[in-house]
């Protein structure tokens, strides 16, 4: 029987094995649906589906950078424990992901997963085994590559990969002479969390959105409407420097700004400076975790018997 693309897919979305996986065990089975499902199992390689619906959100955040600076990639895999993010195995795996994403132009997680791995398959297969191996979920979230010309990318990573940060600085300068200033703008990005680079990248709906709470909330003080207009311009400035990076108290010297570090940096080396790329993975931030209790989980074993 002629193994169909249609069949390939219907069995990797019931398993959640390899896609040639499912083909070669199709053409073993001769398109047998559920003996290619036994056969999978059999291999072991069925397993991950079994877990795919548990809460991952656990992980390392990775990053991957040109040696001469110009190019950069970040990634978050998570995990379902941190036990299993300080595997050996799993740490290099993330880190070879990131690479991955480097040196190539993945377009989302999908067309990632679609790339080599060594000769262990596509990525997406590669996953697929580990997670029988390692006997947790595990999902690569997201990632993002930087190459844009006339940029040169630091980065740093907190707690052992709990946090990652990319800073893209454009500049004649060499990675060497702007490297020590860049990791403690990274450090910044890491602590202060940033929303945008700076003014003109903040997104006018996010503008208008915390104008209308400010109103609100003035309104909600009591204050008459007539100044209130004149109040939240105040405060909306406020509010723009503590989430815009350049406009933040520089963490290292409170007296000047980060755009005043930097500059202060560009007039050492007579040649300037500007942040153009900004990105900061935390891991598991905004993924809903399941909260365990144990007492109740005995309890509904005990119950179940």
């Amino acid at each position: 029987m002629a193994v169909t693309a249609a069949m390939v897919k219907e069995l990797r979305e019931r398993t959640g094995a390899g896609m040639m996986d499912c083909k070669n065990v199709l053409v073993e089975t001769d398109g047998d649906m559920d003996k290619a499902i036994d056969l999978l199992r059999e291999k072991g390689l069925a397993k991950a589906a079994k877990k795919a619906g548990r809460i991952a959100s656990q992980g390392l955040v990775k990053l991957s950078f040109a040696e001469d600076g110009k190019a950069a990639s970040i990634i978050e895999v998570n995990s379902e424990t941190d036990f299993v993010a300080k595997n050996p195995e799993f740490i290099e795996f993330v880190q070879k992901l990131a690479d991955i994403a480097r040196a190539n132009n993945a377009a989302d997680v999908e067309a990632l997963k679609a790339l080599p791995y060594d000769a262990e398959g596509t990525v997406g297969e590669t996953l697929t085994a580990k997670i029988s191996k390692i006997g947790e979920n595990m999902s690569i979230r997201r990632f993002v590559k930087f190459d844009r010309p006339g940029t040169e990318y630091v980065g740093y990573i907190h707690n052992g990969g709990l946090i990652g940060v990319i800073c893209g600085f454009e500049t004649e300068a060499s990675l060497d002479e702007i490297e020590a200033m860049g990791k403690d703008v990274c450090m910044q990005v890491c602590s202060m969390s940033p929303k945008f680079i700076d003014q003109s990248a903040v997104d006018p709906e996010y503008i208008a959105s915390e104008k209308e709470i400010l109103i609100q909330q003035a309104l909600n003080e009591g204050k008459p409407q007539a100044i209130v207009e004149k109040m939240v311009v105040g405060r909306l400035k406020k509010e723009l420097q503590e989430v815009c990076l350049v406009n933040q108290k520089f963490v290292k010297d409170n007296e000047m700004t980060v755009e005043q570090y930097i500059n202060a940096k560009a007039k050492e080396l007579g040649k300037a400076i500007k942040v153009v790329d900004m990105v900061r993975y935390e891991v598991g931030e905004g993924i809903e975790k399941k909260v365990e209790n144990f007492a109740e989980e005995v309890a509904k074993q005990m119950a179940g018997k």
